[in-house]
């Protein structure tokens, strides 16, 4: 419980609240609304508070950082922020803390969207994916599509649902159930259910969450999660890290939720793309030159789940002055330049890796001195595939690529 002495020290409460208005909070919350010289929300969140109150009341503008300014101008001030259902999940709390410290501010979370839906629908909620669509690009989907999983989808309008249905099919998920819960916790809670194939209902609330299990069609064929994807999933013109290289290439780059990866020389963009599925919280910059390229990479990241892969279209090093710090960097090209491999080496932090991958032997040669002179492993990757020949089948070599790991 927070004591009289911390909440004094506090002068911003973010509140979570549920479609039973001011009647769910808890006594703290309404004492704090009680007490508040400014309170802030949404249309809706407002029209819950009792007309009879005198604060001062704003609701929130666009861009967004308007009313953050508005926020932290008021530090003299008691204000109070109203949220839906749990301010910290995906909510306006996340925002927030960027902006202010936490010792600050009071958190008081409601139930949220996914926690309610759960216990409509029997789900438990550590098995099921959750995402949000509100100010997302639907293609995040994508990546979390796979035979018998269930996902719980914040919203974003009451069109959302129809654009949900449209991606399940187009991916091969049509048959999959799709439930839509409306105003969940609140007296015009309403429950519809169909097919993703067969969806066509637009008489829906903007405040909605969609259930979904994904059911495949027959013909479809589902990615996995980990490194290695089959090369016919990607758009390129041949500037491509095949699949058993590139597993090979994302397990030197040990990727761990959170951290940022530069991609240099990205080609297709499937070493940047496979880093960021490998875990939702990881971020990659792929950088290319090519303008093609460029739209391959973007295609081919929204069509495996990762839209907001950052793309920087110049030339390494020169366009890499001024991109937030990577913790990893993968050359897949240039290393006959010293200062590429010098400048991304001089950038990384103690403890940063980088990898690089060569098909010629100068880049080959480049290799074997950075090792000598700054150790990690030098390791030569070779792979044959069985193809026709004639009637019978041959191994065909893949061209070998030599890959060094360094860590600084």
């Amino acid at each position: 419980m927070i004591s009289e002495q911390a909440n004094s020290q506090k002068w911003l409460s973010v509140i979570g609240i549920g479609e039973d208005g001011i009647s769910g909070l808890s006594p703290l919350a309404r004492s704090l609304l009680e007490n508040a010289d400014l309170i802030i929300g949404g249309d809706r969140h407002l029209a819950m508070l009792p007309q009879s109150d005198r604060q001062e009341r704003l609701v929130w503008k666009s861009p967004i950082a308007r009313s953050i300014e508005e926020i932290t101008r008021r530090r003299d001030r008691l204000v109070s922020v109203l949220a839906s259902g749990d301010p910290m999940c995906y909510g306006i709390g996340v925002t927030l803390i960027r902006h202010i410290s936490p010792n600050e501010m009071i958190i008081i979370p409601a139930q949220s969207a996914f926690s309610l839906a759960c216990s409509k629908l029997g789900w438990s909620l550590m098995e099921v994916e959750l995402l949000s669509l509100c100010g997302r690009d639907p293609a995040l989907l994508n990546a979390f599509l796979y035979p018998n999983a269930r996902l719980l989808i914040l919203s974003a309008t009451k069109q959302t649902p129809i654009a949900v249905a449209k991606l399940l099919v187009a991916k091969g998920y049509g048959q999959s159930e799709m439930i839509v819960l409306e105003r969940l916790g609140g007296e015009k809670e309403r429950i519809i259910k169909g097919f993703a194939n067969t969806w066509n209902r637009d008489n829906i609330a903007d405040l909605n969450t969609i259930a979904v299990t994904c059911l495949a069609d027959l013909d479809t064929v589902s990615l996995s999660r980990l490194p290695g994807l089959p090369d016919n999933v990607y758009h390129h013109d041949g500037q491509l890290t095949k699949k058993e290289i590139r597993a090979i290439t994302l397990a030197a780059l040990a990727p761990l939720p959170g951290q940022l990866l530069w991609d240099i020389g990205a080609g297709s963009g499937s070493i940047s793309i496979e880093w960021m599925r490998s875990d939702r919280r990881c971020r990659a910059i792929a950088i290319e030159q090519n303008q093609q390229r460029i739209k391959y990479i973007s295609d081919n990241a929204a069509a495996l789940g990762v839209p907001n892969l950052k793309i920087v279209q110049g030339v390494a090093p020169n366009i890499l002055k001024g991109l937030p710090q990577p913790n990893t960097i993968f050359i897949g090209g240039g290393l006959t330049s010293d200062r590429l491999w010098q400048t991304c080496w001089d950038i990384l932090p103690l403890k940063g890796r980088l990898v690089a991958n060569s098909v010629t032997l100068e880049g080959e040669q480049k290799l074997l001195e950075l090792q000598q002179n700054l150790g990690g492993e030098l390791t030569r990757i070779s792979v044959s595939r069985a193809e026709p020949l004639g009637k019978f089948q041959a191994w065909k070599a893949i061209a070998p690529v030599t890959q060094w790991v360094g860590i600084k």
